[in-house]
């Protein structure tokens, strides 16, 4: 599982570094080191410039909710059970496939978070969790894979330029070696020689699998960090910060 990532990239950096055509967000997000579901995040995807248009798809930043509510979806309140979607499964599964085939994205992250079960005990007898922060090695920037959809609000008007809800899912695999310890689950990295064809809806059914390929050992790097990321209140640079060893339970 995914649920905690952190995100401080500004709309110039992503528009450069994924060779945007297209910034199709009014208002910039803030940086914001403890992302969690149901918070807006940014997603490169490749869309026609306009819906009547008959140009080639363009690659497009956007703003969009994390948490998926698929296009048939009744409440859209079903986006909180549906942030991950596993690679074993994804093309199969109905909240899922639809997106697969045509609205695949690219989820930009500083990293991400997970959390280790210690030999420790809180006070009510539970295992104590430490999270870590996970990173590229070289500290660059995670395009993770996800998928989009766009789901319509029945009980707003046509006109109404908020009647379409903008959201995503993030795809998940096993976890390499280094990281299975922490975790046995991670989110899936496109590199970005793979970047046109993953995010092409256009590319075949049948080549996707291929392109979702998990982190070669090494390739990321794993640290303790305060529990305060936790909390969601928490926000800022300082919740990536390496824990001291001392402070680190066991």
């Amino acid at each position: 599982m995914c649920g905690r990532y952190a995100s401080s990239r500004t709309t110039d950096d992503l528009v450069e570094e994924f060779d945007v055509a297209e910034t199709r967000v009014e208002e910039p997000l803030e940086p914001d080191y403890n992302v969690a579901p149901t918070k807006d995040v940014y997603a490169v995807m490749e869309r026609p410039p306009s819906r009547e248009s008959e140009e080639p798809p363009e690659r497009q930043l956007r703003v969009v909710r994390w948490g998926l509510v698929p296009s048939w979806a009744k409440d859209p309140a079903i986006g909180s059970r549906l942030i991950n979607a596993r690679m074993e499964t994804v093309a199969q599964k109905p909240s899922f496939r639809r997106a697969f085939a045509k609205r695949r994205c690219l989820l930009p992250a500083d990293g991400y978070y997970e959390w280790y079960q210690t030999e420790e005990t809180t006070k009510s007898g539970k295992p104590r969790k430490q999270p870590y922060f996970i990173r590229p090695d070289d500290h660059g920037t995670m395009a993770m894979a996800g998928l989009y959809e766009i789901w319509r609000d029945p009980t707003r008007d046509d006109d109404d330029p908020a009647r379409f809800r903008w959201t995503c899912t993030i795809i998940t695999t096993d976890a390499e070696d280094d990281l299975g310890r922490i975790h046995d689950r991670m989110p899936l990295m496109v590199e970005p020689d793979r970047w046109e064809r993953w995010l092409d809806p256009g590319t075949p059914a049948d080549d996707l699998i291929d392109l979702l390929v998990p982190a070669a050992p090494g390739r990321l790097e794993a640290y303790p960090v305060s529990t305060a990321v936790g909390n969601v209140r928490n926000n800022g640079p300082e919740l990536i910060e390496p824990l001291p060893l001392e402070d680190v339970p066991s």
